[in-house]
């Protein structure tokens, strides 16, 4: 947004809609709107404001934050006096209703200038000055074929939108791509026109626009080795073959063009939105796909706007996988789910995003998703941490499937683990760690050590006591929970063949019941292989982040169980190090298939690990 000017006369933003109501007023622009309610009086005094508005009467007069009174204003309002001026109370309501008006950007300054065109002044906040920009831009249109409809119809929403293109001849791009540069420095947006659907990328420089163009193309295109990567689910919200059912070809879709080519809509929707997207970057407007506006959209990350052609519909999608600046670690487990989506999105994401289906949520809340190693069932106490959990083993089968040097032995854990953020992955990795210690936590003979601990110890804290009465209920039988103590403040719990490596032994003996009952889940999907994975306590800390609990709340409650774990990870962590001697460092793709999902671990803020070497 450009800043204000020093002084101006407010009038109505072009496009605002007013609709009186009974006590009050509805207001609405493009992306803002305002309900005033409370008195009858509302829509006689707005009567009022809107003739001062129209007739543009000195700011001062209406604007509590313009300097001095009406008087000290060098310019008389224009027209016939308005009678209505110089009462104390109703200048007053005149101005709180301006003031609120202004606050959420239903006004603008008035000028000197011509009366702008409503785009760019339903959303510029100095109009004159964003015309003057798209004007002086002069937009270059490249395509291989000047006259192809795409091309030419770029050209057009360019013109309407204020600016004078200039259609140019580029033999590099092939048939259904366009590239718009303009301005200085040059700012491009690049689109894509099949007859399946179609892209417009981000506003970037000039290079990176074209170079955004050609990997989009081959990320979105469709048949076998491109599209979405192996293991993802398809169908049409992958948009894999979008809108397609028996018998469609006996009913033509009216939109589609006569020969069955690209339908006519569509090039028009996308020339609508690259120019949308270009002569907003020109004229130093937002972007229609800012983030500030879209959580699902990350920040320092390109938005990709994907259309289908049948049913005809676009979407502004994140590319994780995109250009730009690693992101700095989510703070919570809400960001973390933003960032997981982003990862998940079922055109340009990674993985295949962990959920629910129809998988029962009690007692163990379930998520699946598909790998490139076949399904996999991640369990949890909630669903919102099941899809954290779930996602995070995606990520790590996703870079072993890319990058083979991180897979473990057949049968093991990839060697390289994954987290949203640094002691995330550390905490996985050093269970990793610490379950395969030579003639430790993995060394069943260690069993009946004399470090074992007795049941009184964790069988009446009520986390430990939930999960394995729930196990004893899905097994028809009692579960005989084995606790060591392997070291310092380190308890390893075996349930049913299932282990944890936790800080207290009631945390080992409830998170071993809990994959424990993962795992049977897991063998009740079928006959074939399916990967599970449990929640640990490495991802309690985002679930516990930014949620205050009061008093009351016990650790019977799962908030302030996962508050203990977060506060407890840490010790956890330095004494799995001292246990292990772990030491790792960030995974490095060594392959170009790995540095897709490397870009958007990155772009997302996650962090991967590999061990480095044993230091005991």
């Amino acid at each position: 947004m450009t800043a204000e000017p020093a002084a101006g006369r407010p009038r109505l933003r072009p496009g605002v809609a007013v609709t009186p109501l009974r006590e009050g007023l509805h207001l609405r622009g493009r992306g803002t709107s305002l309900t005033l309610e409370g008195s009858r009086a509302l829509p006689v005094l707005w009567e009022v404001l809107s003739a001062r508005l129209a007739d543009g009467p000195p700011a001062a007069e209406t604007d509590p934050r313009r300097p001095g009174t009406a008087t000290a204003s060098p310019e008389p309002a224009t027209g016939p006096p308005d009678p209505t001026a110089g009462h104390p109370k109703l200048e007053a309501a005149l101005a709180t209703v301006t003031a609120r008006l202004r606050e959420h950007g239903l006004l603008v300054d008035r000028s000197d200038e011509p009366e702008p065109p409503p785009w760019p002044g339903s959303v510029a906040e100095r109009p004159g000055d964003a015309v003057a920009a798209i004007a002086a831009a002069h937009p270059v249109v490249l395509a291989g074929d000047p006259q192809e409809a795409t091309a030419r119809a770029v050209a057009r929403a360019l013109t309407r939108g204020g600016a004078e293109p200039t259609v140019v001849a580029d033999p590099s791009l092939p048939a259904g791509q366009v590239l718009v540069v303009a301005a200085e420095p040059p700012v491009a947006v690049g689109l894509q026109c099949g007859a399946d659907g179609g892209f417009v990328t981000a506003p970037a420089g000039a290079a990176r626009a074209r170079a955004d163009l050609a990997a989009l193309t081959e990320r979105l295109r469709p048949g076998p080795g491109h599209g979405p990567d192996p293991g993802r689910r398809t169908g049409p919200e992958d948009g894999s073959d979008p809108g397609r059912h028996p018998g469609s070809e006996r009913h033509p879709d009216p939109a589609r063009a006569p020969d069955g080519s690209t339908p006519r809509a569509l090039p028009l929707l996308l020339a609508a939105a690259t120019a949308q997207r270009l002569l907003c970057a020109v004229a130093g407007l937002p972007d229609p796909a800012d983030p500030t506006d879209n959580p699902r959209l990350l920040a320092g990350r390109p938005a990709v706007l994907v259309a289908d052609a049948r049913p005809l519909r676009a979407e502004h999608r994140p590319w994780a996988a995109g250009p730009g600046p690693a992101s700095a670690p989510p703070e919570d487990l809400e960001g973390a789910l933003r960032r997981v989506a982003a990862l998940g999105d079922p055109r340009l994401g990674v993985i295949d995003a962990p959920s629910p289906g129809d998988l029962p949520q009690l007692p163990t809340a379930l998520v699946t998703s598909r790998t490139p190693d076949g399904p996999l069932l991640a369990g949890a106490p909630r669903t919102d941490l099941a899809r954290l959990t779930g996602a995070v083993r995606a990520l790590e089968l996703r870079l072993a499937a890319a990058d083979p040097g991180t897979a473990g032995a057949a049968g093991n854990a990839p060697r390289v683990a994954v987290g949203a953020g640094p002691a995330q992955a550390l905490g996985r990795a050093l269970r990793r760690a610490a379950l395969a210690v030579p003639g430790g936590p993995a060394d069943p003979r260690a069993a009946t050590a004399p470090a074992t601990v007795p049941g009184e110890r964790w069988r009446e804290h009520p986390q430990a006591r939930y999960w394995t009465a729930a196990l004893a209920r899905r097994l028809g039988r009692h579960a005989a929970p084995t606790v060591r103590r392997i070291a310092e403040s380190v308890f390893l719990a075996t349930v049913e063949g299932s282990r944890a490596v936790e800080a207290t032994a009631p945390d080992a003996v409830a998170l071993a019941a809990l994959a424990a009952l993962t795992r049977l889940a897991a063998l009740d999907l079928g006959p074939g292989r399916v990967h599970h994975t449990a929640f640990s306590g490495a991802d309690a800390p985002p679930a516990a982040a930014g949620r205050p609990l009061p008093d009351w709340v016990g650790e019977g409650w799962t908030g302030r169980w996962l508050a203990g774990l977060a506060d407890r990870e840490t010790e956890l962590q330095a004494a799995l190090h001292r246990l292990t001697g772990l030491r790792t460092t960030p995974w490095q793709p060594r392959t170009n298939a790995a540095r897709q999902p490397a870009d958007a671990l990155a772009g997302c803020g996650f962090t991967a690990l590999v061990p480095v070497a044993d230091t005991r």
